[in-house]
């Protein structure tokens, strides 16, 4: 493996448990190698982080000059400078484009300041959501690795027209926005002077989805298997060929057993430690105990069903809890993310619930940070419903089927455990991967229902009772069980933690440059006061 001395890696990720979860095993295989790793991240996963052994640093300590004043979260931060700027009432797409490039010209001073205090030899980063790191990393002359925790590079298009759809928006709209919008030039402006970047005034939209990011990048790391990505585009294709942007599918990464995961999580309710809050669910929230109970239950012969709508449709984002589809109109409609749990959650317990906690399915329910998130569901004898669950620990172990949301990693986690699969699909990438379980013929799809106005409860009660019906057929023909254990053979192939362990290390050996301590004149005033202006102001 290149490079034995230790050496320190920076890892910047977002408060999003898809994103943050499979960064996790590999910092935590450095760390046990003997070389130090600091995350930049939010509060929320603190506890997640220093579980592998690496320091935690918060974000909105470090990048004052985006959150000084404002919401303390990026979702928060942006509905801070909507208000500034008189835009409270625009969609939340046309918003998270328009301030994209000046929300990242004011984190990047702080990126900035915390490389240079820590001198590390490589960045690890998520394209999607933490740009500025790849962008600092370049300007400072640090080889940087992306971490691209969706189904390749093909997928994002894709996922970008899901997340415009949203909002009632489309490429067009978002490119007008975009090419008029002051604010947002200027600060393209000044990055591209002052960082010598090379941005455009559309970034990420020539063509659709491309991430101008990764061009900067060593390479990207794919979590998934070359058989299993979203194919691109001839036209992504090119651009990326064109600027050397190279991509290893490393399969999923998964933890070593009993190790933290960041999981459910609510913006304003978590504990300032980082610790979710404890709530109220059917089971006593204890791991080992609940994994000796999974255990028992194989040696027994008895079947494990493992139940999870994943962190995003359970959370408080405009995308969980209370959230609901856009639809052509710009109107919200059909079901509530609680609304779809609850069903999702119902139709488990319809199917397979027993009066023993000894008979029947030992089913194990993931239910979220919501308080009373089971609302008037009676969970049955056979269930254990808990806010937070070690679920690779639970799949590694061997469940019958995995009734699951669908998103990227839980349905990587699935396919790589050989566990047939029941999705229902919220958002995303989840109803893509809904269709890829049917197709690869590892389980059946529930698509989100999309009722009328008035008919919510209607569509409620129907998807319980489909869902229901694909969990029994799931469990009961045999064909799902085999194709899943075909997956899980290609996927072991791709190389996992090891394989992006060494990638890490190669990139960190590929090119070290020898930091000063000292900022010059012209970083200290870019770090210090440049991007201290409001977006659409003068620079340093």
């Amino acid at each position: 493996m290149p490079g034995s001395a230790p050496k320190c890696f920076a890892f910047v990720f977002p408060m999003a448990s898809g994103h943050i979860n499979p960064s996790l095993p590999v910092a935590r295989s450095l760390v046990e190698a003997g070389h130090e790793v600091h995350y930049l991240c939010r509060p929320q996963m603190r506890e997640a982080i220093e579980d592998t052994g690496a320091t935690f640093h918060s974000d909105v300590e470090h990048e004052p000059e985006l959150y000084e004043g404002r919401e303390v979260d990026l979702l928060g931060a942006l509905k801070s400078l909507k208000q500034e700027y008189g835009l409270e009432n625009e969609n939340f797409a046309d918003s998270a484009f328009r301030f994209k490039m000046p929300m990242i010209e004011m984190m990047l001073p702080g990126v900035i300041r915390w490389l240079r205090s820590l001198h590390p030899c490589a960045v690890a980063y998520c394209p999607v959501m933490n740009e500025e790191a790849g962008f600092a990393a370049q300007f400072l002359g640090i080889p940087s690795v992306a971490l691209l925790t969706l189904a390749g590079a093909g997928s994002v298009p894709a996922a970008f027209r899901e997340f415009l759809a949203s909002s009632n928006s489309s490429e067009e709209s978002i490119r007008c926005v975009l090419e008029a919008y002051e604010p947002s030039r200027g600060a393209i402006d000044r990055l591209n002077k002052e960082y010598g970047l090379t941005l455009s005034y559309t970034p990420n939209l020539k063509p659709l989805g491309r991430l101008d990011v990764l061009k900067h990048s060593v390479t990207t790391l794919v979590t998934t298997s070359e058989i299993l990505q979203d194919p691109m585009s001839a036209e992504i294709a090119e651009a990326y060929a064109q600027e050397g942007v190279r991509f290893e599918a490393v399969g999923p990464l998964l933890d070593k057993e009993g190790a933290k995961r960041a999981a459910g999580h609510k913006f304003e309710d978590s504990h300032a430690d980082g610790k979710t809050a404890p709530e109220a669910g059917h089971g006593d929230g204890d791991t080992a105990g609940l994994l000796r109970q999974v255990q028992a239950a194989r040696t027994a012969g008895r079947p494990v069903v493992l139940v999870s709508m994943g962190t995003v449709i359970t959370g408080d984002s405009t995308l969980g809890w209370e959230g609901r589809v856009v639809g052509a109109d710009g109107k919200e409609r059909g079901l509530t993310g609680r609304e779809l749990c609850r069903a999702a959650w119902g139709a488990a317990f319809d199917a397979l619930g027993s009066g023993s906690t000894e008979e029947g399915p030992l089913l194990v329910v993931s239910l979220g940070p919501q308080p009373e998130a089971l609302g008037d569901l009676v969970p049955p004898a056979n269930a254990v419903c808990l806010p937070v669950l070690p679920q690779v620990d639970i799949l590694r172990a061997g469940v019958a089927a995995f009734l699951t949301h669908g998103g990227q990693n839980s349905f990587m986690e699935g396919l790589v455990t050989a566990a047939p699969l029941v999705v229902c699909p919220g958002f995303g990438d989840q109803p893509v991967n809904a269709r890829k379980a049917e197709a690869f013929g590892v389980g059946l799809q529930v698509p989100r229902p999309d009722p009328e106005e008035g008919d919510e409860a209607a569509a409620a009660a129907q998807y319980r009772s489909d869902v229901a019906t694909a969990l029994l057929r799931v469990m009961s023909e045999t064909a799902f069980s085999e194709a899943a254990a075909g997956c899980a053979e290609q996927l072991r192939q791709e190389g996992g933690v090891p394989r992006a362990v060494e990638i890490m290390l190669a990139a960190a050996a590929s090119g070290v440059t020898t930091q000063s301590s000292a900022l010059s004149k012209r970083e200290e005033a870019l770090a210090t006061g440049f991007a201290a202006a409001k977006p659409g102001q003068g620079g340093a």
